[in-house]
């Protein structure tokens, strides 16, 4: 692998979609819990797609306008899906979509800030 910590760079969608039998089986409502991964994985490859095409451009305006306004429309796609799943079906579904898209973020943000830590120490080929 190019990036040695590629998995730990992805943890968040790892751990999302290993805990959905167990969520589910727990009693978890199953929409909720489905739509908040959907929403919270198509979040993340939005990001990372993104920050791709920004470290690519050489011009710092548009590098920030890009990650500005995917920042801002990553963020109404997740509000705007939960509110969609509690108002769609029951509001438990709702309420496991926005637990679980706040448990991940918490994951990719403490994740985040690791890796950006280790970066300086991990050797690139």
């Amino acid at each position: 692998m190019a990036d040695p910590l590629v998995l730990f760079r992805w943890l968040d969608v790892i751990l999302v979609v290993l805990a959905a039998p167990f969520a589910i089986l727990m009693g978890a409502p199953a929409l909720g819990y489905v739509v908040g991964a959907a929403a919270w994985i198509l979040n993340r490859i939005i990001g990372a797609l993104v920050e791709r095409k920004a470290k690519a451009t050489q011009d710092i305006r548009k590098t920030v306008g890009l990650n500005l306004g995917a920042l801002i429309a990553r963020t109404w796609l997740v509000g705007l899906t939960i509110l969609a799943v509690g108002l769609a079906g029951e509001r438990e579904d709702g309420l496991t979509a926005a637990i679980l898209v706040l448990a991940a973020f918490t994951l990719y943000f403490v994740t985040t800030l690791l890796s950006r830590s280790l970066e300086g120490k991990t050797p690139h080929p």
